[in-house]
């Protein structure tokens, strides 16, 4: 029979599990809070300074997101410029080596040498463990915040003007081919967003690429070669060709990093009567690997769609069936955006702005979050805008609103107008239109005053009522019925 003091531990083995314990704790206290283990049982001095480093992130922190709630726009914009993003993705290596090295320092300090090899076991895989959590996080938002400076110093290089008109910001988007088939880039669409800043609500305007006779701008270098606008007897003087008519005449644009945008910004200007404040470039091959980054869309489409083409090599060889939440990854989506197999360019057109309705409504902040590298690395495709990095956050809120908001949609095709011969002052006239047409979705209903000559005797169901008014509307000629065509899923 064994006596109770024989079950005892020993002295060696109570004093090896007190040092187990006691190394467990100093370790998570130095993952909670770096230097508190210093603190209560090393090198003091070293533990205070880290603990004071600890305090002061923590308060730059609620600072900031203070900041955040009072000033949105301006914080994000500061935060996104590239030099602050470098310096933060090398600030969070620093930052996890010595939090690492706290954290293996607090191990040190419970004196793995008093503990048995089981617990010295046991304490050090725990330590390290953590250590390696703590470097695989840092050197995760090392590599976030690394290839957001690269994305932003490569993509938002700025030049554009911030400055509204009548309370609206006017965005030139032009997506971009360089086929092998072509000589040069040339949009292969062309689509202005005129968005409401206080509200959000968007106007999308399409301009077909083969619109002939557009007008530059007295102060534009092709002014002089085309003072009556772009038209040429070959008839290849078509809206896309712009860009590469301003390119071979660079010389006529000293200073300007594109002038095949800058040429092409004007005549669009010129047509729509509007004052675009930023433009952007995205290429087929970025396109695709932009959809692929965010996970692809998902729409409903009314009608099959080709991919591939007859005179292709390929021929004709599959199609984007019709249906209703049908999911298109980058392949499938650039497909459906540019397909001219048993199409016009009007159609596709339409196809186009349902691509760009879904890519702003499907993005949500966590697909951004979760798959910013991949949308970074897709980014650098961007050919360019003139988007400043310092404009980033005021994008992003106004992108908010956008997207609870359904967006009006005009194409500038037949029967709406001649693209051989195109009415710029009717152009011009339905631009406006559109435009009050959305900005009074916006503006409180009236509510009817009684007339003063009305008898309260009469009783409401016997009073005599005249038909309401009929409210103008915009011809059905002059909207996109994208509904016949695709829409967003929900």
């Amino acid at each position: 029979m064994t006596s109770p003091a024989a079950a005892l531990p020993t002295p060696g083995r109570r004093s090896q599990g007190i040092a187990v314990r006691r190394g467990v704790v100093l370790v998570l206290m130095s993952l909670i809070v770096p230097g508190s283990a210093q603190v209560a049982a090393g090198n003091k001095k070293l533990g205070r300074v880290a603990l004071s480093c600890w305090l002061t992130m923590i308060g730059l922190l609620v600072v900031l997101g203070v900041a955040l709630l009072v000033a949105h726009g301006p914080v994000i914009g500061f935060l996104a410029g590239s030099i602050v993003l470098g310096v933060l993705a090398w600030a969070v290596v620093v930052i996890g080596l010595a939090w690492i090295a706290l954290l293996v320092d607090a191990w040190r300090i419970a004196n793995p040498g008093h503990m048995s090899w089981p617990g010295r076991i046991v304490s050090g895989v725990i330590a390290f463990a953590l250590a390696v959590v703590l470097g695989t996080v840092s050197w995760g938002a090392h590599t976030v915040l690394n290839a957001s400076a690269q994305f932003v110093g490569d993509v938002f290089v700025g030049g554009g003007s911030a400055q509204l008109e009548k309370g609206r910001l006017n965005v030139l988007l032009l997506g971009g081919d360089a086929g092998a088939d072509r000589v040069g880039l040339r949009p292969d669409s062309i689509t202005v967003a005129s968005i409401d800043m206080q509200t959000g609500r968007t106007v999308l305007f399409g301009l077909p690429r083969n619109l002939q006779w557009a007008p530059f701008p007295a102060d534009s270098p092709l002014h002089a070669l085309y003072p009556d606008g772009y038209w040429c007897k070959t008839q290849e003087c078509l809206l896309n060709a712009i860009y590469t008519e301003a390119t071979n005449h660079k010389k006529l644009f000293p200073g300007v990093k594109n002038p095949g945008v800058e040429a092409t910004l004007g005549a669009v200007e010129e047509i729509l009567g509007l004052k675009i404040n930023y433009w952007a470039m995205i290429d087929l091959k970025g396109f695709q690997q932009l959809i692929d980054a965010v996970g692809g869309i998902t729409l409903d489409i009314a009608y099959r769609v080709p991919i591939g083409s007859k005179s292709g090599k390929k021929g004709v060889y599959g199609y984007i069936e019709p249906g209703k939440g049908v999911h298109l990854d980058g392949f499938h989506a650039l497909w459906f955006a540019r397909s001219r197999e048993g199409a016009d360019d009007y159609q596709r057109m339409v196809r186009q702005k349902c691509v760009m309705n879904a890519m702003v409504k499907q993005l949500n902040p966590t697909t951004v979050l979760t798959k910013f590298e991949k949308i970074a690395q897709a980014g650098k495709q961007v050919v360019a805008t003139d988007l400043p990095s310092s404009e980033i956050g005021t994008m992003i809120d106004l992108a908010a609103k956008v997207k609870d908001l359904p967006m009006a949609s005009v194409s500038f095709t037949p029967p709406l107008i001649t693209p051989a011969k195109p009415d710029f002052p009717k152009i011009r006239e339905i631009v406006q239109q559109a435009i009050d047409d959305s900005a009074a979705k916006d503006k409180p209903t009236p509510t009817p005053t009684p007339s003063p000559s009305a008898s309260p005797s009469v009783s409401p169901a016997k009073k005599k009522t005249s038909p309401a008014p009929a409210t103008p509307s915009t011809p059905t000629n002059r909207t996109d019925d994208l509904s016949a065509i695709c829409s967003v899923s929900k």
